[in-house]
């Protein structure tokens, strides 16, 4: 999947030169994910010679299941996909003072945290997909699409709550207490 994000349309025999797998394989998990929607053929070609793309420029796993080995399934694999971000941003801060300054000022290592509701912290990551995926999806679906000079950046946002919510719908306040908002609804 990352290869075809960043290549665009490949065969099961480039995408397995990319990533070091036989074409057979890469064919194989190349019909599987068409199955599940992921990537779909890119018109041309036949067996595996037929050129596959993304059908998305990402994905989202759900937090929560109701079958327990769904549940297990997804967390494997957005353990997997988080290790290997990751492992991306530790190369990049083992080797960001080999970039062009202009490319080092214009990275950012943030963190933020705020006091949010459930519903304002769906809110805020609705908001942010909004504001991002329309103006570069594009310039994944098509490379002449891409300006000069361009890279792949990878942007990882994660929202979590810092602790779970006390029971009774208790909010914890910016001490640590616990405090009932309804008895402060009432002062």
């Amino acid at each position: 999947m990352e290869a075809l994000t960043l290549g665009g349309a490949m065969t099961a025999t480039e995408v397995g030169e990319r990533i070091g797998e036989s074409p057979t394989t890469c064919s194989f998990h190349l019909r599987q994910l068409a199955k599940y929607g992921f990537v779909e053929e890119a018109g041309g070609g036949k067996g595996r010679a037929r050129p596959w793309r993304m059908t998305s420029i990402g994905f989202s796993i759900a937090a929560a299941h109701d079958d327990p080995q769904s549940e297990i399934a997804a967390n494997a694999l957005l353990s997997l996909v988080r290790e290997r971000q990751l492992g991306r941003y530790q190369h990049w801060l083992e080797t960001r003072g080999s970039y062009p300054r202009s490319w080092r000022d214009a990275a950012d290592d943030s963190e933020y945290v705020f006091y949010l509701t459930v519903d304002e912290l769906k809110q805020l990551n609705d908001d942010i997909a909004a504001l991002l995926m329309p103006r570069l999806t594009e310039r994944i679906a098509n490379p002449a699409a891409r300006p000069a000079g361009s890279v792949p950046v990878e942007l990882l946002v994660f929202s979590y709550p810092m602790e779970p919510p006390a029971a009774g719908g208790s909010a914890t306040d910016a001490n640590g207490a616990a405090s009932d908002s309804k008895e402060e609804d009432a002062e």
